[in-house]
C-alpha cells in the first residue's frame, strides 16, 4: 500500500503506542506471579481482537495495523500463558501449606 511517508510514520507511532500498552501488566504479573485480577473473558476477547486486526491488515496490507497487533498478540498470549501456570502453582502452594500444617499438627 503506498502513502504519505507522514501518514505512515503516524501509523507506526500508533502501533508503538499500541503495543507497549500491555507490557507493564505482563511485567508486574511475571514480577508477582500473580494474575488472578486479570479476566480470563478479557485476555480471550484481546486475542480474537488482535487475530481480526492482523487479517484485516494484511488484507490492506497495512505494516502498522500488522505491527501492533502482532505484538499485542504475543503479549497477551504471554498473559494468557501466566493465567494459567501461576493459577496452577498457586493451587500446588496452598496443597503444599495445607499438608504443611497437618503435619506439624501430628
Amino acid at each position: 500500500m503506498d502513502s504519505n511517508p507522514l501518514i505512515e510514520n503516524i501509523g507506526y507511532f500508533g502501533s508503538f503506542l499500541t503495543s507497549i500498552t500491555f507490557i507493564p501488566q505482563v511485567y508486574k504479573s511475571w514480577k508477582s506471579k500473580s494474575v488472578g485480577d486479570l479476566s480470563m473473558a478479557m485476555i480471550l476477547i484481546v486475542i480474537t481482537s488482535t487475530i481480526v486486526w492482523l487479517i484485516y491488515g494484511y488484507l490492506i496490507e497495512s505494516r502498522p495495523v500488522m505491527l501492533a497487533n502482532f505484538v499485542v498478540f504475543g503479549l497477551t498470549i504471554l498473559l494468557l500463558y501466566f493465567k494459567t501456570t501461576f493459577k496452577k502453582q498457586l493451587e500446588e502452594d496452598n496443597v503444599s501449606k495445607k499438608q504443611d500444617v497437618i503435619d506439624n499438627f501430628n
